[in-house]
């Protein structure tokens, strides 16, 4: 971790002891409150766990604090992630609508951490500490969708990202299949597959991401192996808007995709 990332996750972890022990709690006495475990709070504690959206708002609320923990975890969840990925955080956590292309790998706001460590583990390519990082960054990212307002996600994947193994256990992907599933059940998440048969279309260029403020304005992402882009001019807006109606176009509506996200499950068992 930078400097930075550890004076925020330390901040976090002070700001909890603090409160914590004016209350005149142990650590064992406050997981009770909050049905966690003390040794996950001790951790918490000691700056060496990133703690969830649910943890916090459990603590904020046994511990009275006002939120003041909920109000820090974004700025952890910023600065864990890589450099020239946050940008792209600060415009998640601002969004109030995201259509999301995707024709390799899974959206990184729907993987579970099993099949983000095994994407983000490039093969060997990067350490084992720095892959440890970026789960937890994206694990982090996650948590806008559980918020009280979270963003309309509409999510449109390439039918071959159900098929494609990403790790040498099956458990891997029918985790994954089995958390998509039970993530179309949330009403503000809406996910479509373009199925095999449609063979060449738009899509098939490569990935991106639109994300809509709520005062109409738009901003995109595009990514690459090395960095990301944030675009905004309103030419480039436009043909990504073009390109996302061709492919959501192609796409299986959402009953039909999640018949076919359950028969693929079944394939993984």
């Amino acid at each position: 971790m930078t400097r930075s990332q550890v004076s925020t996750l330390d901040f976090l972890a002070g700001e909890l002891r603090r409160l914590r022990t004016e209350r005149g709690l142990s650590q064992e006495e406050l997981a009770r409150r909050i049905n966690y475990s003390g040794s996950l709070v001790g951790m918490v504690e000691i700056g060496r766990r990133t703690p969830s959206l649910d943890f916090v708002r459990r603590v904020d609320e046994a511990l009275e604090s006002g939120g003041l923990l909920g109000r820090i975890l974004p700025l952890v969840s910023l600065e864990t992630a890589p450099a020239w990925f946050r940008p792209w955080v600060a415009v998640e956590q601002e969004a109030a609508t995201l259509w999301w292309f995707e024709v390799s790998v899974l959206p990184g706001l729907l993987q579970t951490e099993s099949y983000a460590r095994a994407v983000l583990g490039g093969g060997g390519l990067h350490p084992e500490e720095q892959i440890e990082q970026r789960v937890a960054a994206r694990l982090q990212r996650q948590q806008i969708l559980d918020r009280a307002q979270p963003p309309q996600l509409v999510a449109v994947i390439d039918e071959t990202i159900l098929r494609r193994p990403v790790a040498d256990r099956f458990g891997v992907m029918r985790e994954q299949l089995d958390h998509l599933i039970a993530l179309t059940d949330r009403p503000h998440i809406h996910l479509h597959v373009v199925p095999a048969e449609v063979g060449v279309y738009p899509g098939l260029a490569g990935p991106f991401i639109l994300a809509g403020y709520a005062d109409g304005g738009w901003v995109a992402h595009l990514d690459s192996p090395l960095r990301a882009q944030v675009l905004d001019r309103a030419e480039e807006i436009a043909s990504l808007h073009r390109r996302w109606e061709s492919v959501r176009s192609e796409a299986l509506s959402r009953r039909q995709s999640m018949a076919l996200m359950q028969e693929v499950a079944k394939t993984w068992s």
